[in-house]
């Protein structure tokens, strides 16, 4: 499936972008202001980091559902540690909270089966190819 999404810059800011996706059009990126941005709105990695975490969640959830288990809602915390990222080593700590599952066995797997979800596999298992090219306005 082919999905476009716009990124825009706005007007009046320094390195804030609007972004457009699907009729989603109230979305934001920005930077913070020790790199020149106003932190308006959530950082780029901001944007990498938290697709892990809502990912993760709704992959536990809909297991959760299907196999008809009392998940009344989880809580995803992720860590992050980018100190050494600019060596090649970008570490994500994801915690998972999840609510009215009492069972150790239930919440093993459904922390196991948070870590089948897609963006877990195409961050640990994938090989990205990004193409970048100029068009004119």
């Amino acid at each position: 499936m082919e999905k476009t999404i716009t990124v825009i810059t706005e007007r009046d800011h320094l390195l804030r972008h609007r972004v457009v996706l699907n009729g989603f059009e109230d979305l934001y990126v920005d930077i913070p202001k020790a790199y020149g941005g106003e932190e308006s709105a959530p950082d780029p990695h901001d944007y990498f980091d938290l697709s892990l975490g809502a990912c993760k969640a709704i992959t536990a959830k809909m297991y959760a559902d299907r196999k008809g288990w009392p998940l009344e809602g989880i809580t995803t915390r992720v860590k992050r540690d980018d100190s050494q990222e600019r060596k090649g080593v970008y570490r994500l700590e994801v915690t998972l909270v999840f609510h009215g599952i009492s069972d150790p066995e239930q919440q093993a797997r459904l922390e196991e089966i948070s870590e089948r979800c897609p963006i877990h596999r195409l961050i640990t298992q994938a090989s990205v190819e990004v193409t970048t090219r100029s068009d004119t306005a």
